[in-house]
């Protein structure tokens, strides 16, 4: 039978953050997290029963957002489990509902603050396929239109990244910015609420 460090290993840092940030009943999106319960900065966007979501931190493009499970599973495939543990199973499945669930939601809240018409979701499985952290999650990846003023940077604007072509190749990622993070988050949870309101179903989620 899995133990608690299994399901929360120390040094994985999306159990920590999911650790540091526990769901509440009140409601699925914070109002103002603290960003600096852990190190480096979190900026939380989602705190759901079995999913969370926040900013990278080495983000590809400005608003790209990690979804991933609030229990420790490695990849995608350890979400069907066969533990003869019934709350191992039935969590694992309800993980992989919320994720599915949440997925489109982000989305659209995504559109709607950085103002692009198009993104990746990407969900790697192991080191070969370029997973960092083992620790399930998507990426979603603003693609910037070329020519259009980056609305989520106030800095300077780089022709490539907004073409975005690349993808997870080193060296086309550099740190997020805290006071920008801390900016477009609040701006992620104020249209994900306008996204679930009226969703109370799948709040649960």
């Amino acid at each position: 039978m899995p133990s608690l460090e299994d399901h929360y290993p120390v040094d994985c840092p999306f159990c920590k953050i999911s650790s540091a940030y526990p769901h509440t009943l009140s409601s699925p999106i914070p109002d103002s997290p603290d960003s600096e319960k852990v190190d480096p900065q979190c900026h939380l966007i989602l705190s759901a029963p079995h999913v969370l979501a926040f900013l990278d931190i080495l983000p590809m493009t400005p608003g790209h957002i990690l979804l991933t499970t609030r229990k420790h599973y490695r990849t995608l495939s350890d979400l069907h489990t066969t533990s003869s543990s019934l709350s191992d199973n039935d969590d694992a499945q309800a993980s992989a509902q919320a994720l599915g669930s949440w997925l489109p939601v982000l989305s659209r809240a995504l559109c709607k603050v950085t103002g692009i018409e198009d993104w990746n979701v990407v969900q790697n499985n192991g080191e070969r396929a370029a997973q960092v952290v083992p620790h399930v999650h998507f990426h979603l990846i603003p693609r910037y239109q070329e020519g259009r003023r980056e609305s989520a940077r106030r800095g300077k604007v780089d022709a490539v990244m907004l073409r975005s072509w690349r993808m997870f190749g080193r060296g086309a990622r550099e740190e997020l910015d805290d006071g920008e993070g801390a900016e477009m988050a609040g701006e992620l949870r104020s249209a994900l609420r306008e996204e679930v309101g009226g969703w109370k179903g799948k709040a649960r989620l």
